[in-house]
């Protein structure tokens, strides 16, 4: 039995379902990261865990414990908001502490359990100041120790990385992680960032207008999606429908791509991996092949994004910024081999 089980779970607004029938699992210790475009019903899942948004219909069970009626400050549960909700008028001991008054812990208790969670985020010296004195980085380690001080079942974090720069971002996403292997802590995190997402799970749940499309662990998504939306939604791919025709795959423009034993008979798109494309003026003999036009190229530090019109589509490649690359407008050849490309069926 998984720690966390959410059982058809559905929100509605009126005629609006934000979430239809989601079933989805976490187990005991694991970091579960909720993937989505904006507005595909991830966050008002997390609210239902959480039990700031009644389900419409279904179920949540922590530990074999059914919670969808059990009221939020009853569940133990820890929610990091993305805009970390600190009390302006309260130190940051006093912040950390205050889920502590709400559960009637002792004054004295309550300071030292305070204490012990901001030294867990490495602020043990900064309980006397105010958020307004505190950096966005500092504000969400105090807005995670007080979600942590309550010595919470499960962690629930609401994109937290957003309000900060990219690389405090970076930085901030490795201490999360790190802690939440320390303490074995069953987390789910909910992010549009495919790269956080990535980074930080042990599983990855997609999601797209309110329904689940699909869970894996980051590298059976990456490499081997089993819907298009995934493919698509998750790092630099092209999606490209084509038929088999013999021993090839075929695809517009005289674009293919050599059969073999990783294609399903009944293959009708190819998936085209961005950073394992290789670009150039000359033919590259390889499984896959096609040729085309360059159409953008945008430098971006360690490697180049660069757009090809090719295969009656815009296929993206990204390469290493040390490569010299055909010029905008420019003729060019792309090529791949077994690692680059991906199958999906309908």
């Amino acid at each position: 039995m998984a720690f966390l089980e959410l059982d058809a779970l559905s929100a509605r607004y009126g005629k609006n379902t934000v979430v239809a029938n989601l079933s989805l699992a976490a187990e005991k210790g694991e970091f579960l990261s909720i993937l989505g475009p904006s507005g595909c019903g991830k966050t008002t899942t997390l609210r239902m865990i959480a039990g700031f948004v009644a389900p419409s219909a279904g179920a949540i069970r922590v530990a074999g414990r059914a919670i969808q009626d059990v009221a939020p400050h009853q569940r133990n549960i820890g929610y990091v908001f993305q805009n970390y909700a600190l009390f302006p008028h309260l130190t940051v001991r006093e912040n950390v502490a205050f889920g502590l008054r709400m559960r009637h812990v002792a004054k004295a208790a309550q300071g030292e359990r305070a204490d012990k969670a901001l030294d867990l985020v490495g602020l043990g010296h900064l309980g006397d100041r105010y958020p307004a004195q505190l950096s966005g980085g500092q504000q969400q380690r105090v807005a995670l120790a007080r979600a942590l001080v309550i010595e919470p079942d499960l962690l629930l974090l609401d994109e937290p990385l957003s309000n900060l720069d990219a690389a405090l971002r970076g930085q901030m996403r490795s201490e999360i992680r790190a802690l939440q292997r320390r303490l074995q802590i069953t987390t789910v995190f909910v992010t549009h960032d495919q790269a956080e997402a990535l980074a930080m799970s042990d599983r990855i749940a997609v999601m797209d207008h309110g329904r689940l499309v699909e869970a894996a662990t980051p590298q059976a998504l990456c490499d081997a999606p089993n819907h298009g939306f995934t493919a698509e939604f998750l790092g630099a791919r092209t999606v490209v429908a084509g038929a088999r025709a013999g021993g090839i795959f075929a695809l517009p423009e005289g674009a293919r791509c050599a059969v073999g034993a990783d294609m399903p008979d009944n293959a009708t798109r190819i998936v085209l991996r961005a950073a394992r494309l290789h670009l150039s003026e000359g033919l590259r003999p390889a499984r896959f092949m096609a040729s085309g036009t360059v159409r953008d190229v945008a430098y971006l530090g360690d490697f180049y994004d660069v757009a090809v019109a090719a295969a009656n589509t815009t296929i993206r490649v990204i390469r290493p910024s040390s490569e010299t690359l055909p010029a905008v407008g420019a003729a060019c050849f792309l090529s791949g081999d077994d690692d680059a490309v991906a199958w999906l069926a309908d």
